[in-house]
């Protein structure tokens, strides 16, 4: 219950960054251009990075909830291509280059495709 807690407070706290960031390049870039979504997905990306390089308990013993607050609650909150990254990348570190490659392929042809469906049926509806 408590890793639910702490997970959800990192979730908020992501959530409200992405926001605030979203809303700060939209003002300073404009809205004919997804800005915001892009920069919170590479900062979002970074993040989980140096979080996932630093945290890792060979190199400093964070604690569990530590690593859940900040990789799964606030990154996840961030933004999920984080997650989507990191995963990727782990795939290439292990030497599984096709494995990560076609969590790229899938993910964005999948995710798309899926964003188009549900598009049309709720324009349908």
């Amino acid at each position: 219950m408590r890793g639910a807690l702490v997970v959800a407070l990192g979730g908020a706290l992501g959530s409200l960054g992405r926001y605030g960031l979203t809303e700060l390049a939209q003002r300073l870039l404009g809205t004919g251009f997804p800005w915001g979504t892009l920069l919170v997905n590479v900062t979002g990306s970074a993040l989980i990075g140096a979080l996932a390089g630093g945290l890792v308990p060979e190199r400093i013993l964070a604690p569990t909830l530590v690593r859940e607050l900040l990789v799964i609650g606030v990154c996840g909150g961030y933004t999920t291509f984080s997650s989507f990254s990191l995963q990727t990348l782990q795939l290439l570190q292990a030497g599984e280059p096709l494995r990560a490659a076609a969590n790229v392929l899938l993910s964005v042809a999948l995710c798309l495709a899926a964003t188009y469906a549900g598009f049309v049926l709720a324009r349908a509806a």
